[in-house]
């Protein structure tokens, strides 16, 4: 997730587009062990947020690489990038994949970059034209600056969001970070959001257990249920088992969104090794040394993806999903990608396979957090 600060607070209107119902796309169902599972109806392809009324996939897709010029796209947007984005959104929704997550500080607007916002909202209306008859879940934060106080900013900064989504609505508004002060307000700005009838249901990220359970405890009083904290999590980052935050996230009845889930650049995937590390920022925190040191855990995913028919992408995927309260999303910059992470849905690890990746992951030093996720 990333933290460029460049906000536009430019326009708001009340857009009266109107999302309809989803098409009925089945994610890949393409396996080879006789105990995996399928998931065929909407009970069992979509989960609910925490304790609100809103379901989604099982799985959702991560925007945070579309319009981005400072951390993915190798510091340029372009109309290539911009149309596989496109086919990614079209891809993920085609089969079944419709929670889509973003934020007013994805995409700059350097560079001949686009908001992240605007691009999603795009999507979303070109398709209805199309094929009408998809509903897509749409999930956007709130990015707490110093500068911001009171719940009336959140309040602001939804607007601004609705404006370049170009929806009256939408399904999560989450706290991108807890702030340096004013996190109070904050939250009553999120209660106030619902109870405007701006969003379907609230969450945060990148919340440590205390101020999950704060969060929690002080949305209960309005009679608003803390649907999600989204924090990185994935085989090799698994902070949130050993902070508390999974175990509070379980006990309260939130849901833990996964961000990183495939560790960023890709590392759980293969794609890299230590002849052929990334470049650009992730090459500081996915070393030669690192990807040496993964090889063997690697190795035993691709085995176990071999006997499945999955690859490993797929793999490490499930592994999170098998967690339960746990909705992993990928960022997914193309069609093939998004289509791969499709086949993480209607099969599941067995237990035996979950506990035996956790201890080959331990025994690997875990990569860098989110800054503000101890505090």
């Amino acid at each position: 997730m990333a933290m460029n600060v460049t906000v536009s607070s430019a326009c708001f209107s009340v857009f009266s587009y109107k999302k309809v119902k989803r098409i009925k796309g089945a994610a890949s169902e393409d396996f080879a062990a006789p105990a995996a599972l399928r998931f065929r109806t909407e009970e069992e392809t979509k989960v609910k947020l925490g304790g609100s009324e809103l379901r989604v996939t099982r799985l959702g897709i991560g925007a945070w690489s579309w319009g981005d010029t400072t951390y993915w796209n190798n510091s340029g947007w372009d109309d290539r990038k911009l149309k596989a984005a496109k086919a990614a959104f079209d891809a993920s929704v085609d089969r079944g994949i419709t929670f889509f997550d973003t934020a007013e500080v994805y995409g700059t607007t350097f560079m001949g970059a686009i908001n992240s916002e605007t691009l999603l909202g795009r999507f979303i209306k070109e398709r209805d034209r199309k094929n009408r008859g998809v509903e897509v879940a749409v999930a956007t934060k709130f990015a707490a600056l110093p500068w911001r106080f009171g719940r009336q900013s959140v309040l602001n900064a939804l607007k601004d969001s609705l404006c370049r989504l170009e929806l009256s609505s939408v399904d999560l508004y989450q706290l991108h970070w807890p702030g340096v002060w004013g996190n109070e307000g904050y939250l009553d700005g999120l209660g106030d959001a619902v109870e405007q009838g701006l969003v379907k249901a609230v969450g945060v990220s990148n919340y440590s257990e205390k101020r999950l359970r704060d969060a929690y405890e002080r949305l209960k009083k309005r009679g608003i249920p803390l649907a999600s904290n989204q924090v990185q999590y994935s085989l090799i980052y698994r902070a949130p088992e050993q902070n508390g935050v999974k175990a509070a996230c379980d006990e309260l009845g939130i849901t833990l969104i996964a961000y990183s889930p495939i560790a960023q650049a890709g590392a759980l995937t293969g794609k890299y090794t230590p002849e052929n590390p990334p470049t650009g920022p992730r090459a500081r925190i996915y070393t030669s040394e690192f990807l040496t040191k993964l090889q063997p855990l690697l190795n035993r995913i691709n085995e176990i993806g071999e006997n499945y028919g999955k690859t490993p992408t797929q793999v490490v995927l499930n592994w999170l999903i098998a967690q339960e309260n746990v909705v992993p999303i990928p960022g997914a910059r193309t069609a093939e990608q998004a289509e791969e992470f499709s086949g993480a849905l209607g099969w599941r690890l067995s237990n035996n396979e979950v506990d035996e990746l956790r201890t080959l992951a331990s025994k690997i030093s875990p990569v860098m957090s989110f800054p503000v996720e101890k505090l």
